[in-house]
């Protein structure tokens, strides 16, 4: 029985890093318990392929981690922390922004919290996520008005390609 967890656990950490070598493979996380209907690991990789994900990236200019996470983004995704620390600790959310696993759950209360049909097709997807981590938890306006916001749909129907 713990053989078969452990596989299945393997499995899965094997699956979000595929495609990222540089990844430190000695972290293990689990992932949390939060459930977001369609943000799963190949939509996760694509806003993180999208923000840049840069794993060795620090914080520049209040932005954080391969998603480039502020930290009013992280207070409204409720404070996630890496496994045994206190979001009360002043350098609580650089710390888990940076990394990628922690920064995975800091995008998953996000769009627990603000996840919504931004293109008003009838199903909340990795396309309105996406809007959503754009444009904040409004994601009202087209993506192709602006420079950024096309760089950003070119990124994302790239990696939508390839996963």
């Amino acid at each position: 029985m713990l053989l078969i967890l452990f596989l299945s656990v393997f499995l899965v950490f094997k699956e979000v890093t595929a495609g990222y070598p540089y990844v430190n493979k000695t972290k293990l996380y689990l992932h949390s318990a939060l459930h977001v209907s369609n943000l799963n690991e190949s939509c996760l990789r694509c806003l993180c392929h999208v923000a840049g994900c840069d794993l060795g990236h620090s914080c520049t200019d209040g932005y954080c981690g391969p998603f480039y996470i502020s930290r009013v983004y992280w207070v409204d995704a409720g404070k996630p922390t890496l496994p045994e620390d206190s979001p009360e600790r002043k350098e609580a959310y650089e710390d888990c922004a940076r990394d990628f696993y922690c920064s995975m759950k800091i995008v998953e209360g996000y769009m627990a919290k603000f996840g919504k049909d931004c293109n008003e097709d009838g199903v909340t997807d990795c396309f309105d996520y996406m809007m959503i981590n754009h444009h904040g938890s409004t994601c009202s306006e087209p993506l192709h008005l602006t420079p950024l916001g096309r760089r950003r749909l070119r990124l994302f129907q790239q990696c939508r390609l390839t996963n």
